[in-house]
């Protein structure tokens, strides 16, 4: 009974509150100059729809989760437009929101309030007002925008960037997109207007944005950062300064105290050079500006502009501590240190390996006959085979043996491979004699050579790695008159055998290298015929090439298969079969040659990339050594208390850490 009596004491209430807001507001129907002065006092949030609804003539749906107790007290009358604003603002307290579809009005919770269309832009919107409003943002990153405004969103608001356009959407209430766009503007700011360009008239702009940039860089007692950016421009001999207008303006205060005029007679200044070669840049630069002076005289300037104007410029070396001394004009100083400042830089190193791939497969087969006749006299012969190229024969055995010498001769005759003798030599009747002579030779060579040289840019370097092999080039004997004394001697030329790498560097624009490159490689081949005399290889290859960074070229090669077969015959007699081997000799030569040079090229542009690679062919040849060591714990054999050497770790030397190259930087 008592829950019966209190909902129907709220229903009285809310009848006589809309009764008396309807007779308040029956005149301001009639005419929109009727004020109002609200006051409530928990009343429901429904019975206020009701009222505004009656004052304003608009349309409400509200929605079921739209409830609340309202207190609202107001001691000045207002207009049925401003009653409407307060409604709007009740609303806003509670968490609701009125949305607008036409003509009629939603009053919804905040939470869905994103879901429904609102006004576009805050231009003819109530602050209380749902707004959805799209920016257009000129000189920040919208994205860089979002994480600095969403703190000022709620959370029934919604703030996004689309990167693509450059643009902020924001759904919130007008007054506080209202704030957004005004905050946006404030950080929308182009830095133009915080650049100054400062000329100078008599300093140079580079020296002075160093003094200044050393100022700069000095911290401040407060400990605040310092933002302030300089900039020469050489062009214009100006000063570009950036940051805070009060740190401009004390720059510029120091800028104006240091552009201030020198001597007629000029300045004297020494510079000291980090790179270049003192004598060699002075040289230059001598030449240079009298060469100037001396095309300007020649323009049209007055009679003796010259040798005045080349005569007040003076540039010499000090090779101890390479350094030029130049005393010039301001206008003259400041283009020679221009100059100097892009001539006197570190140039970059590059690392040149070669990689040079031979196979030579040498086979040679020789197999043959010679024999003679002669009569029962032994000196009239009946017949006899003879093959030049089949080396030396019964002939010349014959002949050896018979002369002075003796067997002794005859044994100095006999050819490689394997030499058979057969005959018959009697007093009476016929003799003979026979040689089979056959041989059977196979020759490899296999050399791999990766030689690397490291020279600066368009700077000619130059390796060489071979030996001085020896070489006979005659013999000669002297027979003594006084008991038949000999002297015999030799003549022999050494000639130098190994590999030889020149080349040049040109580092082009990019990553890519011009590469003017001698290469040459000789060796002592290994001859299948079993020759005495030395036979050496060579190989030379002059070109210019253009090769990426880190990429392998192929310069040059030989592929060759050669085949020379030789057979000599007595003519009719040596095709007979079987019978005719007597009366033949045959020789076969195969020589099959496979050569490769390749170059890869690496540039080395820092200190780093230099350490890595030096570091790499370190622990190379230091891997290498430990390797040859073997299980013998570094001990010498038959020597005790001696160890074998080996390079010490790269740590001792000094080299840190992170300047030593991984585990697979020593595969080669």
């Amino acid at each position: 009974m008592k829950t019966k009596l209190n909902k129907t004491r709220n229903r009285t209430r809310h009848l006589l509150m809309a009764l008396v807001l309807g007779l308040a507001t029956f005149p301001a129907l009639q005419a929109q100059q009727q004020s109002i002065t609200p006051n409530y006092v928990g009343v429901d949030l429904r019975a206020i729809v009701q009222a505004v609804s009656a004052v304003t003539g608009k349309n409400f749906i509200v929605d079921p989760r739209v409830r609340a107790e309202v207190t609202m007290l107001s001691s000045t009358p207002m207009s049925p437009e401003a009653f409407y604003e307060a409604f709007l603002s009740i609303l806003a307290v509670h968490g609701f929101a009125a949305v607008p579809a036409g003509d009629i009005t939603k009053i919804i919770p905040d939470a869905s309030v994103r879901q429904f269309p609102g006004y576009l832009s805050a231009d003819g919107a109530s602050d209380d007002d749902i707004v959805t409003q799209v920016i257009q943002v000129q000189n920040v990153g919208a994205a860089q925008l979002v994480p600095i405004l969403r703190p000022l969103i709620p959370q029934y608001g919604h703030l996004a960037a689309h990167p693509g356009s450059n643009m902020l959407i924001i759904s919130d209430r007008a007054s506080n997109v209202t704030r957004m766009i005004a905050i946006i503007r404030r950080i929308d700011q182009s830095n133009d207007d915080d650049i100054e360009i400062v000329p100078l008239q008599h300093a140079s702009s580079a020296e002075v944005v160093r003094v200044l940039t050393a100022l700069s860089q000095t911290p401040r007692a407060d400990g605040a950062p310092v933002t302030t950016s300089l900039v020469a421009d050489a062009r214009t001999n100006s000063v570009l300064i950036g940051g805070d207008k009060s740190e401009r303006l004390r720059l510029r205060a120091i800028i104006a105290h240091l552009d201030t005029p020198l001597e007629d007679g000029g300045d004297t200044q020494v510079r000291y050079l980090r790179y270049a070669d003192a004598e060699e840049l002075a040289t230059k630069l001598q030449q240079h500006f009298t060469q100037q002076q001396t095309g300007t005289a020649g323009a049209g300037a007055p009679a003796g502009a010259s040798a005045g104007g080349a005569s007040q410029v003076s540039i010499w070396a000090d090779t101890q501590t390479n350094a030029i001394v130049v005393t010039a004009p301001p206008k003259m100083m400041r283009s020679m240190t221009s100059i100097v400042d892009k001539l006197d830089i570190r140039r970059a190193q590059v690392l040149v390996e070669a990689i040079i791939v031979e196979v030579i497969a040498d086979r040679t087969a020789e197999l043959g006959v010679t024999w003679a006749a002669t009569d029962s006299s032994g000196t009239n012969p009946l017949g006899a085979t003879n093959f030049p190229d089949f080396g030396p024969g019964v002939v010349q055995l014959a002949g050896a043996a018979a002369g002075e010498g003796g067997a002794a001769n005859a044994g100095g005759l006999i050819g490689t491979g394997i030499t058979v003798g057969v005959g018959r030599i009697r007093d009476q009747g016929v003799s003979f004699a026979a040689i089979l002579r056959a041989l059977e030779g196979d020759a490899d060579t296999n050399i791999i050579s990766t030689p690397s040289i490291v020279t600066t840019d368009n700077e000619e370097a130059s390796l060489n790695v071979g030996q001085e092999v020896p070489f006979v080039t005659g013999s000669f004997s002297n027979t003594g008159s006084v008991g038949g004394a000999i002297n015999p001697f030799q003549t022999i030329q050494r000639e130098q055998v190994g590999v030889k790498l020149t080349i040049t560097p040109q580092i082009n624009e990019g990553d890519s290298l011009l590469l003017k490159i001698s290469q040459e490689i000789s060796a002592i081949a290994q001859s299948a015929e079993g020759a005495v005399d030395l036979i050496t290889n060579e190989r030379t290859i002059e070109t210019t090439v253009i090769v990426e960074d880190g990429e392998i070229i192929v310069l040059g090669g030989l592929l060759e298969d050669q085949l020379r077969e030789s057979d000599q015959r007595v003519p009719v007699l040596g095709s007979i079969p079987v019978i005719g081997a007597l009366f033949r000799a045959r020789k076969t030569d195969k020589i099959k040659t496979n050569l490769m040079v390749f170059i890869r090229p690496k540039i080395l542009r820092d200190n780093v990339a230099t350490s890595i690679e030096t570091n790499a062919k370190y622990n190379y040849i230091r891997d290498v050594q430990q390797q040859g060591r073997g299980g013998k714990g570094g001990r010498v054999a038959i020597m005790p208390g001696e160890e074998r050497p080996v390079l010490p770790p790269i740590e001792e030397l000094g080299v840190t850490p992170a300047m030593t190259p991984p585990a697979d930087a020593n595969q080669n």
